[in-house]
């Protein structure tokens, strides 16, 4: 039976685990609030941004689109881009992502698979496995800024445009609140002509482009490509903080309860040790008066 001393030691300890938690909990609160105001401050130019390019599309027909990241191959290339944290204590966003991850790369028809994974957790698991790692990125997401989306999807477009890959997919996880993180799976490459033409035929509006539409849409595609990466960057950002304050609250509630039954437990050793005190004092008082009496 664990001691009085035993019993204190494991409450100083739970209490220490506690500090932790809280203190966890309310670092990932404010990364939440500001990761959340970016990706609010992003969606009126991604809005825009695809509703120029379904406006580009549609106008011109689809038989009309001639850029090379609209094509359609045939080819069993496919790269997949695998998008997690670099730490953990944030409950199942890592493991929910590698599952997804895993389960989409053994069901993948096609013959040549590689990956790029983008956070610790999916490079040190990946890099266990027998699967080819073309590039990793960690390091980043304390300062996670533009540059490093689009440094990531000119690395992808060089590879698509020079014949390297035939499709490219991103997998992370969008943000959805607090509580829920959910892993999706999107086609970055090549831009699937059904997101170009997002705009609904009667809706689109007839404007007219300077120089020409071809122009605005050799610029405007790779601009969609980054800004799809740097979204995708920003919803895992913003998962993992509400993965980890959810995960740090849960931490912070158990290790209160932990400390309540300790305590229970403390207080009932602790009556016990009395109570077998003060009987061996009953006792011993009771066999004096016994001795002096005969």
């Amino acid at each position: 039976m664990a001691t009085l001393r035993d019993i204190q030691r494991r409450i100083r300890s739970v209490q220490s685990t506690q500090k932790i938690t809280r203190a966890m909990k309310l670092v990932a609160a404010a990364k939440l609030r500001r990761a959340q105001e970016r990706i609010i401050s992003a969606r009126p130019y991604a809005t825009k941004m695809a509703e120029l390019l379904g406006n580009l599309v549609s106008g011109q027909g689809s038989e009309g689109v001639a850029h090379p990241l609209l094509e359609q191959r045939e080819g069993p290339r496919r790269q997949i881009v695998i998008i997690t944290a670099d730490k953990g204590l944030a409950g199942a966003f890592n493991s929910n992502i590698i599952r997804r991850s895993l389960e989409f790369v053994r069901t993948s028809n096609a013959t040549e698979v590689t990956l790029v994974v983008v956070g610790r957790k999916a490079r040190d698991f990946y890099r266990r496995r027998q699967f080819t790692i073309k590039r990793d990125m960690i390091g980043f997401w304390d300062k996670l800024a533009y540059s490093h989306a689009q440094e990531l999807a000119d690395y992808f477009m060089a590879q698509y445009l020079e014949g390297e890959v035939d499709e490219v997919h991103l997998i992370y996880n969008e943000f959805r609140s607090v509580a829920v993180q959910r892993p999706v799976r999107v086609q970055l490459l090549p831009i699937p002509k059904t997101e170009a033409a997002t705009t609904q035929p009667e809706a689109a509006v007839d404007y007219i482009y300077e120089p020409s539409p071809e122009a605005i849409l050799g610029d405007l595609l790779p601009r969609h490509v980054r800004m799809q990466v740097y979204r995708a960057l920003m919803e895992s950002l913003a998962g993992e903080y509400g993965a980890r304050m959810t995960a740090m609250e849960a931490a912070t509630k158990a290790a209160k309860d932990m400390i309540n039954i300790l305590s229970i437990q403390y207080n009932k050793a602790r009556q016990e040790k009395i109570t077998k005190e003060l009987l061996d004092i009953v006792g011993g008082a009771e066999a004096l008066k016994q001795g002096a009496e005969a």
